[in-house]
């Protein structure tokens, strides 16, 4: 027996080049298997519930911040619930790539210095692990290459956001009062009010679903330069089989969830 090498026998028939770009992919199945898409069908659910009390309430609409013509506040509600679910359709889309993985390519896509069943068997241990359906990348050159799938699922969570950002602001606005604002709906109130005016608590939850969904937006942009930053590092349009932008793809990617 001989010690355990760090390369010799824990990064066996790997590379980081194709575990970095692996375990983005593992980590946001898991996010979004476990909790985002589960979150977002609570929350279409639970819309689509208090939609249903208000079949019969009719508000005034407004387009501009200025009366327009009537609608109920169930039809209001409804739209919220449906761009909730059109949410998840766009998340759910992704994940089928998402599912792909680069393990198995080691240094440069070849398999080179790796052992041929190596990524399937990773995949079956994933499987048990995860409960999650994993399989090896269709073409590992194009999987080590790009982080394209990563970058279209951050579009998918950052139209997300875009949805529950308005859903937000037009309860806030809703809300608005409790004297000379809106008034149409009053959300819970989950802290206590203002100590100098009495009556005014503020919709909490609202805005803090609004700074989320910028925190979103934002870690999508940063994963669209990071794309390019295997390109700005070594000038020769990705030809590269590595991504220097790798670690700012996986945090960020966390961070989108």
């Amino acid at each position: 027996h001989e010690p355990v090498h760090p390369n010799d026998h824990v990064n066996m028939s790997q590379s980081s080049n194709d575990v970095i770009p692996t375990a983005i992919h593992v980590s946001a199945m898991l996010e979004c298997t476990e909790m985002l898409v589960p979150a977002l069908k609570y929350l279409e659910e639970k819309l689509t519930l208090r939609a249903g009390e208000y079949v019969d309430v009719v508000k005034t609409g407004r387009t501009h911040l200025m009366d327009a013509m009537p609608l109920t506040v169930a039809q209001e509600i409804g739209g919220w619930a449906a761009q909730v679910k059109q949410s998840i359709e766009r998340v759910e889309s992704v994940m089928p790539r998402l599912s792909k993985l680069a393990i198995g390519g080691t240094a440069v896509g070849t398999g080179v210095n790796g052992h041929p069943d190596f990524a399937h068997n990773v995949c079956l241990w994933l499987k048990d692990f995860t409960d999650i359906e994993f399989h090896e990348a269709d073409d590992h050159f194009a999987a080590q290459a790009s982080m394209d799938t990563a970058v279209e699922l951050s579009g998918a969570l950052k139209a997300t956001a875009t949805a529950l950002m308005k859903i937000s602001n037009d309860m806030r606005m809703m809300n608005s009062g409790p004297i000379a604002g809106i008034g149409e709906i009053t959300l819970p109130s989950l802290q206590p009010g203002s100590s100098i005016m009495p009556g005014k608590v503020n919709p909490v939850i609202c805005e803090a679903m609004m700074m989320v969904s910028v925190q979103v937006m934002g870690n999508d942009v940063a994963i669209g330069i990071a794309r390019q930053f295997d390109r700005l590092l070594w000038g020769d349009r990705g030809r590269r089989r590595t991504s220097g932008g790798r670690p700012g793809h996986a945090w960020r990617c966390r961070r989108c969830h």
